[in-house]
């Protein structure tokens, strides 16, 4: 038994609601291991349809998926793979008018984006809903993630005041969303159970090159456009 999970911390997981935004490569990793480990309700968000250049990473799509809705290719396999789990494929884009209906009700929602202006959209939403968010970004063989409490701790926003520049294309090594999908999936079922200590306050931040993790501390921007109490 695990200490400080036990029968307890899988009721836990049956009676959760979580909600993955991206069925990419982080995407697939994340709700692979969220559906093995038994979440009660499992929400996958993602418009896009898979795609033969997907496939060194996105482990849950296969050469058979291709021209399928990312979110319901993995849905299916996750069904199969647990049928307790109620899977819920989303294939909606998020924007400002439905973005908050969209997460309305987890307990946590796991960041699996591949653009910016999404991930401060989706930033905006949990703070206002009070959602934990679970943040992880990638490339090449590089990653780095950070978990959000809104009102608590710093919030994307106040990690990054400026919005960095999109690429509508960059290298992915196909572990690399591998390495940090499991990290986010078990960051998300500590949040949820309620053990250990989370990545609130920090951004771990991976080199795969060099086999590294570094752990930087960040700190809450009190004006925040976001979540600062001097916002207003």
């Amino acid at each position: 038994m695990i200490p400080n999970f036990g029968e307890e911390g899988q009721l836990k997981l049956k009676k959760s609601k979580v909600t993955v935004v991206g069925a990419g490569g982080l995407g697939c990793s994340v709700t692979l291991y969220l559906a093995a480990a038994g979440v009660g309700t499992l929400t996958i968000i993602d418009p896009e349809r898979v795609e033969l250049s997907n496939l060194n990473r996105q482990v849950l799509h296969w050469t058979e998926d291709i021209g399928e809705l990312k979110a319901v290719s993995v849905a299916r396999k996750l069904e199969k793979l647990n049928p307790a789990v109620e899977v819920k494929a989303v294939p909606e884009r998020l924007t400002m008018e439905n973005v908050r209906g969209l997460i309305g009700g987890s307990d946590v929602v796991v960041d699996c984006l591949d653009n910016w202006h999404t991930r401060f959209l989706l930033n905006e939403a949990c703070v206002a809903e009070r959602i934990p968010m679970v943040h992880a970004g990638i490339r090449g063989l590089y990653g780095q993630m950070t978990t959000i409490i809104p009102y608590q701790t710093p919030c994307l926003r106040c990690i990054l005041p400026e919005t960095p520049p999109e690429e509508e294309r960059f290298p992915v090594l196909g572990t690399t969303p591998g390495v940090l999908g499991v990290l986010e999936a078990f960051e998300a079922l500590k949040l949820i159970v309620g053990i250990g200590v989370s990545l609130a306050g920090k951004l771990l931040v991976f080199d795969g090159e060099a086999m590294s993790f570094q752990e930087i501390r960040v700190e809450r921007n009190e004006s925040c456009s976001v979540c600062g109490e001097k916002r207003f």
